[in-house]
């Protein structure tokens, strides 16, 4: 890593240290900030490389990977008014087939899952901001690739913001 690449991981914060040391590649992370709800995201670039088409309704990102994974940043207006424990609630008694939630908790304004979804892992943090809109960050890879994604999903995950 170089004295560039150092400092740019030190004002990015431990977090992405850890992110930029455990990917192979070192780059600069990328940082998207979608126009419509202000939700930010940031993510190793160098691995989410297949930027996909922005939805016509412009409430968010989807970014592909080579090897299967993807990561989509983005809000929706919280017109349902929808906290974080009923969101969590709502997705553990969820009957879609091959799904399946392991892991959850909540806090006075965010949620966060992860479990299975079919052959793949899926990693889903959500602010529900003040302003009603809630903010998500959904990582999905497969199963097979868990030594890979796993070390970045917290990073990633904890990068998600709104104004």
């Amino acid at each position: 890593m170089s004295t560039g690449d150092k400092m740019d991981c030190l004002r990015m914060g431990l977090a992405f240290c850890a992110m930029i040391t455990a990917t192979a590649a070192i780059a600069a992370p990328s940082t998207y900030v979608n126009d419509r709800f202000g939700t930010v995201c940031t993510f190793p670039d160098e691995i989410f490389t297949e930027r996909q088409p922005e939805p016509e309704n412009g409430d968010g990102q989807k970014w592909l990977t080579a090897d299967g994974a993807s990561l989509i940043c983005s809000g929706i207006f919280n017109a349902d008014d929808e906290t974080p424990k009923g969101f969590v609630a709502s997705e553990n008694a969820s009957t879609e087939p091959n799904y399946k939630v392991t892991y959850s908790k909540t806090g006075k304004n965010w949620a966060i899952l992860s479990g299975l979804k079919g052959d793949h892992v899926f990693y889903e943090r959500r602010l529900f901001g003040k302003d009603g809109v809630i903010r998500t960050v959904w990582i999905e890879y497969p199963s097979s690739l868990k030594s890979k994604y796993d070390p970045l999903v917290g990073a990633i995950a904890a990068s998600l913001k709104g104004p």
